[in-house]
């Protein structure tokens, strides 16, 4: 009836012949991939959870309150330490620590920890993004629709700003300059605030 019908029948028949253990391959390639991210154990590192364990390649030093101010330039929260200390005496230990992790594509992350060892701020610097749902854990979605409807009102162009009860979330750069900070309002230990974070 139609000249082309055998034609295009052993075409298809001879593609499918060669073509069909390639498939199999992709298949079988593709389901162990999925099945390895699956089996990967998730990030235990999070705002309001316990610091990040330190990623393979990667540094991570910890700092008195007083040395992470001086090292990021903060001068005000250098001030404000060297005040708490000289008020309450000399042996007593500050509000938290800073836990500092260089990544190996040369990203800072600075986790603050509470002295029971709860990060209640996060920050980072550097060429590349960190991965933003690790840091933030639980409160990602919260700043993921924060950014969701300021695009939506017009409001912000780049990743930006999320400023809501439970979290706060700044965070910028561009393409080699990446930096941003993110906290807990209602976890930051006394005496410190949100420009402490940086």
């Amino acid at each position: 009836m139609y000249p082309y019908t055998s034609f295009c029948g052993n075409a298809a028949r001879r593609f499918v012949r060669r073509a069909a253990p390639r498939c199999a391959f992709g298949a079988a390639l593709l389901a162990s991939l999925i099945g390895a991210l699956l089996a990967a154990p998730p990030a235990q590192a999070a705002l309001g959870g316990a610091p990040m364990p330190t990623p393979a390649g990667a540094s991570a030093i910890t700092l008195s309150a007083a040395s992470a101010a001086a090292a990021t330039g903060n001068a005000a929260a250098v001030a404000r330490a060297a005040v708490q200390a000289a008020a309450s005496g000399a042996s007593a230990t500050s509000a938290y620590t800073v836990a500092q992790t260089t990544l190996a594509n040369g990203t800072v992350v600075r986790e603050y920890l509470t002295q029971a060892g709860t990060v209640f701020g996060v920050a980072w610097d550097g060429p590349q993004m960190p991965n933003l749902a690790t840091l933030l854990g639980s409160y990602f979605p919260q700043y993921t629709a924060g950014v969701k409807a300021s695009h939506a009102a017009g409001l912000v162009r780049g990743p930006g700003v999320v400023e809501n009860a439970n979290v706060i979330v700044h965070s910028g750069g561009h393409m080699g300059a990446f930096s941003g900070q993110a906290w807990l309002p209602q976890a930051l230990p006394a005496g410190v605030s949100g420009s402490d974070i940086q």
